[in-house]
């Protein structure tokens, strides 16, 4: 496939078929809640808990292994980018973790991955039992 880069399921630019990269884009619109130069957050349209925010690389990576493996540097922007989304919804104080949340990702159709663009799911706003699901 053309326009591949880096890892496997890596592409620099934007997937014209990706909600995500469509999003990104202003093509599709999102409830915006945190925006860096390279990462995007936005409020889930089906959420799980009364905070429910996805946080994605404006980048397009398949899954965090071909995150990790193409830009290290953002994932790592991506993973700051969730905490500072629980501390502006107040899941989280800034100096400790109280009351708390959770941040998951899924990689591949058997963890749940509904969408091939990395993201990160930042839960709070209740209790979250373990095991999930």
């Amino acid at each position: 496939m053309t326009g591949w880069a880096g890892a496997a399921g890596s592409r620099v630019g934007p997937v014209s078929d990706c909600l995500f990269c469509r999003m990104v884009a202003g093509e599709i619109p999102a409830d915006v809640v945190h925006q860096t130069d390279r990462v995007f957050a936005f409020r889930d349209i089906k959420p799980q808990a009364p905070t429910h925010v996805l946080v994605i690389p404006k980048e397009h990576h398949r899954n965090i292994g071909a995150l990790a493996a193409a830009d290290p540097a953002l994932l790592g922007e991506v993973v700051s980018a969730a905490h500072a989304v629980a501390l502006q919804e107040g899941l989280v104080t800034d100096g400790g973790i109280e009351p708390g949340y959770r941040v998951v990702t899924n990689t591949g159709p058997m963890a749940g991955q509904s969408v091939d663009h990395i993201h990160l799911h930042v839960l709070g706003g209740r209790g979250l039992g373990w095991p999930p699901g």
